[in-house]
């Protein structure tokens, strides 16, 4: 276990206070088992480090592991566990957690056994940890950790701080959250940086050559590794998968038939549903409906978009700027916790109450002159005026 402790320490020493996610502050670092997942990339093994550096007294009362680690090669989670509780331990924290045999039989069996033992473990979006081989539902608190919001991005990248703003005081008073941000910067600029390169933190010492690059080998081990743990896919369904994913970045928003793709790929359609859903659950997609609800509305989607607008540059260099905005809109109000839904009117309704019309300065009012509470949410505009919002306004609401 000494080998643990030196490689915690090593890495500590790297670690650095000076930016915290805003998920940080909302978790409740105490509860007997916490769970946070997240796209590769988001900062999930930052944030689990900040706490043990930071706000742990006794460090010789925490441990850091990684469950890829080779000390696991021969020994289980279960039985550090047990070493480290007999030693005084009273926090681990497991990074992908779902790289570990028969994580769930071993979290459930650590939680009965060590009352006194707090677990905080991270692990891929893909993994669907209150469906696991052994219910730890009523063990268990998850949260998601996503990509940066353009305020975080700000902040991060930077150094401009501004404070996290609600969706509706966005709708009903965008003006002082606006004048605010215009007092000490220029949005539009930093804003098309960050719509290319600034959805991840690890992108902040990288051109944006080296960034795609990057972002394209974690896409690689999402599918590749994290798929396959997870969903025991095989090479031919990871290929697949891979297949799919170039369609769809191709054409995204990409309006699915899915006995169409089914053909061409050469699959069963119910197979296609289960890649998509997937993609979904990793983070690597957004799936949209109209009016369905649940797991089988997301199985059969009436819009495909990419996750995020970075994925959007790094899977095609071209990559249309209408696009751009509705990826941009749709990821900024889904990880902020909102319902989203295509709209009959409009681009999008949020919480079945504004509906949004997405585009550039230049977007009229015609598809939605007589909707209620209907908006335009347009790019290359700095301030509000009329039913118009800038769009960059929404990457303020975490």
């Amino acid at each position: 276990m000494e080998t643990l402790f030196e490689h915690q320490e090593n890495l500590l020493a790297n670690v650095s206070d000076s930016f915290y996610r805003s998920l940080y502050y909302k978790l409740n670092w105490d509860q007997r088992m916490l769970g946070i997942i997240g796209l590769r990339g988001a900062g999930k093994t930052t944030m689990l480090l900040q706490y043990l550096k930071y706000s742990i007294g006794n460090r010789k009362k925490a441990l850091y592991v990684t469950a890829d680690h080779p000390w696991f090669y021969d020994h289980r989670l279960f039985e550090l566990a047990n070493q480290f509780v007999k030693y005084g331990g009273e926090i681990l924290l497991v990074d992908e957690v779902h790289k570990h045999a028969e994580w769930s039989r071993e979290l459930k069996t650590i939680y009965d056994a060590h009352k006194d033992l707090r677990v905080i473990f991270t692990a891929s979006s893909a993994l669907d940890v209150l469906k696991g081989e052994h219910d730890l539902s009523r063990r268990v608190v998850i949260h998601e950790l996503t990509g940066l919001s353009f305020r975080e991005y700000l902040s991060l990248f930077h150094q401009l701080e501004f404070p996290q703003v609600a969706l509706e005081d966005i709708f009903r008073e965008p003006s002082s959250i606006i004048e605010r941000v215009m007092t000490e910067v220029k949005p539009l600029p930093l804003f098309r940086d960050y719509l290319k390169t600034g959805y991840f933190p690890f992108s902040i010492d990288e051109p944006m050559e080296s960034f795609q690059i990057k972002l394209n080998q974690i896409l690689n081990l999402v599918l590749e590794t994290d798929l396959q743990i997870i969903e025991n896919y095989s090479a031919s369904n990871i290929f697949k998968i891979k297949q799919l994913l170039g369609v769809i970045a191709e054409s995204a928003p990409f309006e699915p038939n899915i006995s169409k793709m089914a053909r061409k790929m050469e699959i069963g359609r119910d197979s296609v549903k289960a890649y998509l859903y997937n993609l979904h659950k990793a983070r690597i997609l957004n799936l949209i409906q109209r009016d369905a609800t649940g797991v089988s509305a997301l199985q059969k989607p009436d819009k495909i978009y990419l996750e995020n607008s970075n994925l959007s540059y790094a899977l095609k260099r071209d990559a249309e700027v209408g696009t751009i905005r509705e990826t941009f809109f749709l990821n900024q109000i889904r990880n902020a916790g909102s319902d989203i839904k295509l709209s009959k009117k409009g681009d999008f309704l949020i919480d079945d109450r504004w509906t949004v019309e997405i585009g550039g300065s230049g977007k009229s009012n015609r598809q939605i002159q007589h909707v209620e509470n209907a908006f335009r949410a347009l790019d290359d505009t700095e301030r509000s005026y009329l039913n118009v919002i800038p769009l960059w306004v929404f990457g303020f609401l975490y």
